[in-house]
């Protein structure tokens, strides 16, 4: 009976890895393929990658996504970070609303919060493009680092933050030296999901776009109109390879750190045979 189960287990296991990843795959042999035409297979080519970097089609709503990802991330964590700090470390009477409020812009659709954006800054006199796209990524991009932050805050042990300040810390030194080093791994992984939420972004990109601000998923969206052309396919291998890259040296030094962090624990054992053998 376990083995049965076993069987059907791993079969349906094996189907779900095929039918996430069948179609990556796809789109990873087509960027190789000579024929433009996706119903059939001509031949093995780079042209379609010598075209991508000869032409400014794909390359600036690129580099437009990774800089309004890279500023977006930023200052949400500024701003996520210190909102669950602060709300981890004081109780006050609507804790409860304002966390519920901060949810807000993931919970609600989209197109709503697009909308809404763009009837403020219309308000405001505020012009589209790269600035009114930050800020509506900004927007959205704080409550996941929120959440990440405020789940790893309710780990952490006050006790250590309470010695810091009997010693004589200050709240800031604190901060920095305490708090700080404790959330990084937070901190991280939150701002992760937030790139990959903002740079993946279509709705709000589109609605804050102006002429000469294209972004990548815009582009890539408006393009599939006319068809999905062969340079589409190469730009998505090589971002699927600048993923399993970094994925890799993520893994790297994940490892090499628990295998330095197991040394230097050895090491200390070790010394401290030593110091009571020879008392």
């Amino acid at each position: 009976m376990k083995r049965y189960t076993g069987l059907w287990g791993k079969l349906y296991i094996a189907l779900i890895l095929l039918l996430l990843y069948l179609p990556i795959g796809v789109v990873v042999a087509y960027s190789f393929n000579a024929s433009k035409s996706t119903a059939a297979w001509g031949g093995f080519t780079l042209d379609w990658y010598i075209s991508l970097f000869s032409s400014s089609e794909y390359t600036d709503p690129l580099l437009n996504s990774l800089l309004v990802a890279v500023i977006s991330v930023a200052g949400a964590a500024v701003i996520g970070t210190l909102a669950a700090v602060g709300t981890a470390s004081r109780s006050f009477r609507t804790k409860g609303a304002f966390e519920s409020v901060a949810m807000i812009p993931i919970m609600i659709p989209e197109i709503i919060l697009g909308l809404a954006l763009l009837s403020i800054f219309g308000l405001m006199d505020l012009p589209m493009g790269l600035p009114a796209i930050v800020l509506g990524h900004i927007t959205f991009c704080i409550p996941y680092i929120y959440l990440v932050v405020r789940g790893r805050l309710r780990g952490i042990d006050k006790s250590v933050l309470e010695a810091a300040r009997d010693l004589g810390a200050s709240s800031l030194r604190t901060f920095l030296t305490i708090t700080v080093p404790l959330l990084a791994p937070a901190i991280g992984g939150g701002c992760l999901l937030a790139f990959a939420m903002s740079f993946d972004d279509v709705i709000i990109s589109f609605f804050l776009s102006a002429p000469g601000a294209d972004m990548l998923p815009v582009k890539v969206y408006s393009s599939l109109k006319l068809g999905l052309t062969p340079e589409i396919n190469a730009l998505f291998a090589l971002m699927l390879l600048a993923i399993l890259l970094l994925l890799a040296a993520g893994l790297g030094a994940g490892a090499i750190y628990r295998r330095a962090s197991s040394a230097g624990r050895k090491t200390a054992g070790k010394d401290g045979l030593e110091d009571s053998t020879a008392v």
